[in-house]
């Protein structure tokens, strides 16, 4: 199970999210261009002493991102509030890309047509949207529970 991040722009949900990522055992990616500079540094300031245990790829953009993909063979499965498919109707792999896009802009059309599934969260129908952070730690604890893969798979 991997987590994607299409264009973070809000460095401290990027660092909320990394420390999902290490304390579950799931890697992540970063596509950029990010809203904020992607330094070490900031990271660390982030994501705390969790980023030395995150398996963390950043791909220069997406068409990068896309040639990584395609030569793993990973299924793409996209987030967003446009979508009508719930989350828990959905059978995942252990080899799936969970994709979250930026926080203010979502994704481009380009993202949306190369994802293989297209699943929202469902909330109130007077709620804009969840956190992405908070929308990261959902679906991927979801994932992990009916693929029983990872450190979630490890409790039962």
């Amino acid at each position: 199970m991997q987590i994607a991040l299409f264009q973070p722009d809000i460095p401290q949900n990027t660092g909320t999210i990394l420390r999902l990522c290490a304390c579950l055992d799931v890697a992540a990616h970063i596509i950029e261009p990010a809203g904020f500079d992607t330094s070490d540094r900031n990271f660390r300031r982030a994501g705390m002493d969790y980023l030395d245990h995150v398996r963390l790829k950043r791909h220069d953009s997406w068409s990068k991102f896309e040639e990584w993909r395609a030569e793993t063979g990973c299924r793409l499965v996209l987030f967003t509030t446009k979508a009508a498919k719930s989350y828990l109707d959905f059978a995942y792999t252990a080899s799936d890309v969970l994709l979250f896009g930026r926080e203010t802009a979502g994704v481009t059309d380009a993202v949306v047509a190369a994802a293989d599934a297209r699943l929202v969260i469902p909330i109130r129908p007077t709620m804009r949207s969840l956190n992405v952070a908070v929308t990261a730690a959902m679906a991927v604890g979801e994932a992990l529970r009916q693929t029983g893969t990872g450190i979630a798979g490890s409790a039962t």
